[in-house]
């Protein structure tokens, strides 16, 4: 069989972790997942990701007649890009971690790539999903909070300090609730999937509602849903057209677990985000493509970028 080249994708959660062997032209050879393993400590899971990828080493090896030529890793938390380390995830546990040294030692010397999860995720959504051939793109997910990754012509603008696009943290509702920021009244407090599943099982009396209930209420018609659906909205709308003023943006990209709502999020937001616009020019507001795999194929081509952007010894 000739060889087939490939690289390891790693999508590392607080949960789980996503893994694929990818060949150059995006294909997912092979598909993994594994639990992360937090509850036994930073040290562990640390470990669990080094054994992970040399599993994925091995079996490339074995399957497609070549090693992995490199490989891409995406965390959460605070990630320093250009020096291969993994400052901090309040999740995981973890401090300072040469995560970029540690696996390239594992791996047998193979180039590593390490990036932020959505930052990553956005990449993938830009170059091969939702925003495919759109020049300037923002990627916003609504999940347990809300961040944000700016594309520019197919790359990702991580900022000066690694902090770019940290759009949950912009205050739109002044005097708020009290943000782990330690602001109070970011977008992330008022139109998350936790803040929105917070507020309806608040105001359905039903303590374990989450917010995949509010927008099935709202579809049937309760009142009470629809309030605190469109409260949301209105709040994510604000923070949106903060990012359309500063951005400008060609396509704005909506992923995560609120968007999994349909247009029973597009429609209103939409219409929220075109009501408040005065000068600015309306990006296309777009669901995600890639849902959960976007991660995975944002570590895949943070890989093939490293060995495309390596010079020659």
């Amino acid at each position: 069989m000739k060889p087939v080249e490939h690289v390891i994708a790693l999508d590392v959660g607080g949960t789980g972790m996503k893994a694929a062997l990818v060949a150059a032209d995006g294909t997912l050879l092979h598909e993994a997942r594994r639990a992360t393993g937090r509850e036994r400590g930073a040290e562990a899971v640390v470990e669990t990701i080094q054994d992970f990828a040399a599993e994925l080493l091995a079996l490339g090896r074995e399957r497609y007649g070549a090693a992995a030529s490199a490989a891409g890793v995406a965390v959460p938390g605070i990630v320093d890009s250009e020096n291969g380390i993994a400052v901090y995830a309040a999740n995981l546990g973890w401090r300072d971690v040469p995560m970029r040294a540690l696996l390239g030692r594992r791996l047998g010397g193979i180039p590593v790539a390490l990036g932020h999860d959505v930052r990553t995720g956005g990449l993938a959504e830009g170059r091969i999903g939702a925003g495919r051939g759109a020049d300037r793109f923002l990627f916003v997910p609504l999940g347990t909070g809300i961040a944000g990754a700016i594309g520019i012509a197919g790359r990702i603008e991580a900022g000066a300090h690694g902090y770019a696009g940290e759009i949950g943290h912009i205050v739109v509702r002044p005097g708020g609730p009290a943000c782990g920021c330690g602001q109070h009244g970011c977008l992330e407090t008022l139109a998350s999937a936790s803040a929105v599943s917070r507020a309806w099982a608040s105001a359905s009396g039903d303590p374990e509602a989450d917010a995949a209930d509010c927008a099935k209420a709202v579809e049937s018609g309760d009142g009470r849903a629809r309030e605190v659906w469109l409260a949301a909205v209105g709040a994510l709308a604000d923070g949106l057209v903060t990012a359309i003023t500063l951005l400008d943006p060609r396509t704005l990209i909506i992923g995560g677990g609120l968007a999994e709502a349909g247009e029973t999020l597009f429609t209103p937001l939409r219409t929220a985000v075109e009501e408040r616009v005065t000068f600015q020019r309306l990006p296309d507001i777009v669901p995600a493509a890639l849902g959960d795999t976007a991660g995975c194929l944002g570590a895949g081509l943070l890989a093939w970028d490293l060995l495309a952007t390596e010079v020659p010894a």
